[in-house]
């Protein structure tokens, strides 16, 4: 079993942060336009391409790390979703003629619990990436992935 420093285990939250954000983004269309499942995952393949350039990682730890990340952005689509909706009843139910805090209670518990449900599975496949890698490879993804987020930062 491999240990983590602490400065490991906070660039790997970091960067996971950080990807779990590009992936909602990714689904967030304001032009109207549709989601294109293709697209997204190339974009994905893209970016590991980048975060694992100048290591020995091989093709194949490439696409296991970009079908992992893939893969979980997907699943997490619904949990945007129901994020959404959930913002939207919070909005709703403080704006009403009369406030009820049962109600808002209730919905905040609700958006913590996606908000566990996305970091679990966000977890999960951070450590199934990680476990393609060496430790070297590991702590070069996450720099290079970091290092990317701070020179071409989202505009939300």
């Amino acid at each position: 079993m491999t240990t983590l420093t602490l400065k490991t285990a906070f660039a790997t939250l970091l960067a996971g942060s950080l990807a779990l954000t590009a992936g909602g983004m990714a689904y967030a269309k304001p032009d109207g336009q549709s989601f294109d499942p293709a697209q997204f995952q190339q974009r994905v393949e893209k970016r590991v391409d980048r975060a694992l350039d100048g290591t020995d990682a091989t093709a194949e730890q490439k696409k296991k790390i970009a079908d992992i990340l893939g893969q979980t952005f997907k699943d997490m689509k619904p949990l945007r979703d129901q994020r959404i909706e959930n913002r939207k009843a919070m909005q709703d139910a403080l704006q009403a003629p009369t406030i009820d805090p049962a109600k808002i209670e209730s919905l905040r518990t609700d958006q913590m619990k996606i908000a566990d449900a996305s970091s679990r599975l966000f977890t999960k496949a951070l450590t199934d990436a990680g476990n393609v890698l060496t430790a070297q490879q590991r702590q070069a993804f996450f720099k290079n992935w970091d290092s990317h987020d701070r020179h071409h930062p989202r505009h939300q």
